[in-house]
C-alpha cells in the first residue's frame, strides 16, 4: 500500500479555498478528505435531544477539506512542502520535504 503524504496528527497548511493560508493539526482522516483543527469551521444548526441531554442551536464544528488542497507545515522554512517518500538504510519507509531533505517521520 502507498504511504499518506498527511497522516492524522500532521500541522498543515491549507492552500486553497476560504481559509488559505491558516495553519492546524489533522484531526481525522476521512477518505480523500482531513478535519483540520479550526480550519473550515461551519455554523450547524442542531435540534434540541432531551433523550441525550443536547439543547438545540447553532454549533460551529470543522468540515472536511480535500486532501488536494493541504500540505504538511515545514518548520524550517516557515512554510508548506511537498512531500516525498524514500527508504532508509535500516528499511523503514519515511516521509521527507523535498525542499530542504528534512525527513517528518523521525521527530515522532
Amino acid at each position: 500500500m502507498a504511504m499518506r503524504r498527511i497522516k492524522v496528527g500532521d500541522e498543515v497548511v491549507v492552500l486553497a479555498g476560504r481559509d488559505r493560508g491558516k495553519r492546524g493539526k489533522v484531526l481525522r482522516l476521512l477518505g480523500q478528505r482531513a478535519l483540520v483543527d479550526n480550519v473550515n469551521l461551519v455554523k450547524k444548526h442542531v435540534r434540541p435531544n432531551p433523550n441525550k441531554n443536547e439543547t438545540g442551536g447553532i454549533i460551529e464544528k470543522e468540515a472536511p477539506v480535500h486532501l488536494s488542497n493541504l500540505c504538511p507545515y515545514n518548520p524550517r522554512t516557515g512554510r508548506g512542502g511537498r512531500i516525498g517518500v524514500r527508504t532508509l538504510e535500516d528499511g523503514r519507509k519515511v516521509r521527507y520535504f523535498k525542499s530542504d531533505g528534512e525527513v517528518l517521520d523521525l521527530a515522532k
